[in-house]
Order: C-alpha cells, then structure tokens, then sequence
C-alpha cells in the first residue's frame, strides 16, 4: 500500500476465479476476496480472460470511437482468435505463428469491412491492430509473430468473472507463510550456484551424505537432500550455465532457450479528480492510421507509448483515489523502463490531452488543458535482476513439452529427485 492505496506492480487478477482454479480455492479458504467471488453464478460466467468491463474507446484523432465499430472489430478478432486455437496437433499448419496466421485473416477479410466504406475499412484495421497491440500483453510477448500457432490453444481460461484481493494478492503468500514455523522463510539470501550432482557433508559430520549444496552470494551454503527451483524463466535464460554445477542436460538447456519470455509493464497514473465517467471501467486506445498489415515503427523513442493498450480504472475510488492502470507489453514497454518518471509522466500527459481534444457528442467537451496526472508509478519487470521479464509463452520453434520439460526433476531418475 501507498499513498494511491493499492497499486499491485505484479499479479492483478486471479483469472478463471472458480473451483478448477487452486489460487481461487486457497484465497477462498483463507476468506481474503470479496462476497461477490464466493457467489456461484460469478464462478460459472465464461469470460475466456477477457473481463467484458463497462469501456469508451479513445481514437487518436481525440474523439471517442464509435461503440458498433468496436464491437464488430473486436468480435472479428474473437472469432479469429478461436480458429487460431484449434490448431493444436495438426500435423499442416496456414502459418508458424498466431500472428501471422491472424494477419492473412484479416487480410482476406479487408474487402468486406465497415460494410466496404474506406473510412469504415481504416477503422476497423485500426481497432484490429489495437486487439493485437491487447494481445500482446495477454501473451506477454513483444509480437503475436512470436507465438507458436500449433500449441496455442492448450492454454485454457477457466471459467468465472476475473477478480481481485481487496486486501492486496499478497495477502494469499503471507497467510501461507503465517501457517510456518517462525525463521522457515529466508529473505534477502540471493543465491548463486546449485552443486546438484555432489556428495557434501555438515562440518564435523561425516555419517550423513547431502546430493545438492546451494550457495548463496553472500558466501553462506545450504546441503539438501532436494531443491525446488521456482525462478522466473528470463532468469534460467540469462544464468542457468552458471547458476548450475554441473551445468543443466542438453534437453533441459534446450527448453530454456526455446520457450519465449517477454515483458508486460503497468503505468499507474494517480489523478485529482477523474476527467472519465465514472461508471467507465476500461479507457481503451486506438491508433487511427494503424494497421495490422503494415509493420509498426520501429524508432521506439518516437513512438513506444503506441504500444499501450488503454487504462483499467482501479476499482473501487474510495479504496484507490482516481487512478488509472495502463498496461504495455514488449520492447516498447522495456523502451519504457529506461526513461524516468517525469518522461513518463509527461508523454502519458500528452496522450490523454491527445486522445481527449475533440468534444464528443453527449459528453463534456475533451480537454487539451486536461490536469497532468499528480503521480506516476510503474513497473520495470526487465529491469529486475531476478526476472528479466514478466512472464512465458509458447514461442514459434517450442511447444508444450517443453514447459513439460523444464517442470521434470533431475537427474532423470524419479527414486531420487535432486
């Protein structure tokens, strides 16, 4: 907690928030969610990852975009996205990857868009491209290019209407902790190499054998029978040559390398008083002179925050004050972490002035003067040493065996996992 109230720069949903879901079932148990989680008509509706918020789309142009021309975009783009998962086992496959499997769709498509209007057809590309840019972030990775096709569809959304911890996700780790016993945890002990393959002893002790001796950087070592390894695979991707002695099997290795790692940041912009609605939810953003069938710019210092999808409205503004949460994914989002707070602060100013210049019909007049945000606060998931990311997905080149792979003990021999 901060003076924004909560600002969760990691995990923000439990997505699929019904009984298959076993951090659903644990909050539950502890009592740490709301009362409208535990009601059973919530735990049965099928949002597919996708919470259906109450939203107004903001065009470049600084006017707020039609509802119909949204709606038929983004059903499109739904109905794409399920022919993309129903490839899993085909032995011939359209295309490598989601995106480009995506863009031939739609480019078979183009002639009847928006009814066969220019302008229509550009709108409709535009929104199209805004649906991916969402996507991206979804996957968590920098381009839908980079996404296997074939595997796609093993990731499976559970059902039940997403929510959040009203006291913070790290409520569920610390009542989990809570039930160890006092000095289990250590904190702050970052380690440096896993000897797993030896035969160490306690000093002074030769009668008991350990296999495995973790040492950490600050010189201090551990023997154990067994480690559990949990980092994040940007991590493993950087250091797993030294991080193990001897060094991880080719297979292993292979499973690091193959599977992709990306980044999905958030921009917490904490305002005065709200310039949206407030029963809007979800402020969603469009280029209009994007297209999914051109390549997007790749001079990031020009056009990073291109990238970003819109704003979530943290929910409920008694608990948060006024703040919105944007959400961009990929290089542009690592672009992002390099610039400091008041260049972010700035161009996200910029933005919303940008996308709120024009007076829209039924709604008070859009703002060039709109007050800057009072604060910002953002996420460097790349930057962290020890993620080097935010998290995986199934890259062209790998598949779900290899998430198999880096999930099984070594060495191979299940009487005796290291």
């Amino acid at each position: 907690p901060t003076a924004l109230g909560l600002a969760e720069m990691g995990a923000h949903w439990i997505h699929g928030p019904s009984p298959g879901n076993p951090v659903f079932r644990l909050a539950t148990s502890y009592g740490l969610l709301g009362p409208e989680a535990s009601q059973e008509e919530n735990q049965q509706v099928e949002v597919r990852g996708h919470p259906p918020l109450p939203s107004v789309t903001y065009g470049s142009s600084g006017k707020v975009l039609s509802p119909t021309a949204v709606t038929e975009a983004h059903h499109l783009f739904d109905t794409l996205l399920d022919l993309a998962r129903a490839f899993r086992g085909a032995k011939e496959l359209p295309a490598p990857s989601v995106g480009q499997y995506l863009r031939e769709q739609i480019a078979r498509r183009v002639p009847a868009l928006g009814g066969g209007q220019e302008d229509a057809q550009r709108l409709q590309l535009a929104i199209l491209a805004a649906c991916l840019k969402l996507e991206c972030c979804i996957s968590g990775t920098h381009s839908m290019d980079l996404v296997a096709l074939e595997p796609f569809g093993e990731y499976i959304s559970l059902p039940g209407l997403d929510c959040t911890f009203p006291g913070g996700y790290s409520s569920l780790p610390d009542r989990m902790l809570s039930a160890l016993p006092e000095g289990t945890i250590l904190l702050n002990k970052a380690v440096r190499t896993i000897q797993w393959r030896g035969s160490f002893f306690e000093e002074g002790d030769k009668a008991r054998e350990f296999p495995v001796r973790v040492e950490c950087e600050d010189g201090d070592a551990f023997l154990a029978d067994h480690v559990i390894i949990t980092v994040p695979l940007g991590f493993l991707k950087e250091h797993h040559q030294d991080f193990f002695q001897p060094p991880l099997p080719q297979w292993k290795a292979e499973a690091i390398r193959h599977l992709g790692f990306g980044t999905n940041n958030k921009i917490f912009l904490e305002f005065e008083k709200p310039f949206w609605d407030p029963q809007q939810q979800l402020l969603e953003v469009v280029w209009e002179d994007d297209s999914p069938l051109e390549e997007p710019s790749t001079n990031l210092e020009a056009s990073w925050f291109k990238k970003l999808i819109g704003f979530v409205v943290l929910q409920p503004p008694d608990q948060h004050g006024h703040v919105l949460c944007g959400f961009i994914a990929g290089k542009e989002s690592e672009y992002m972490e390099t610039l400091s707070d008041e260049e972010v602060l700035d161009t996200m100013t910029h933005l919303l002035r940008t996308l709120t210049a024009l007076p829209t019909p039924g709604a008070p007049t859009g703002n060039p003067h709109l007050p800057a945000p009072r604060r910002v606060l953002r996420s460097q998931w790349r930057s962290a040493s020890y993620t080097r990311g935010s998290y995986s997905y199934v890259a062209v080149g790998s598949s779900g065996d290899d998430i198999d792979a880096l999930s099984r003990p070594l060495p191979e021999d299940p009487k005796d996992p290291r």
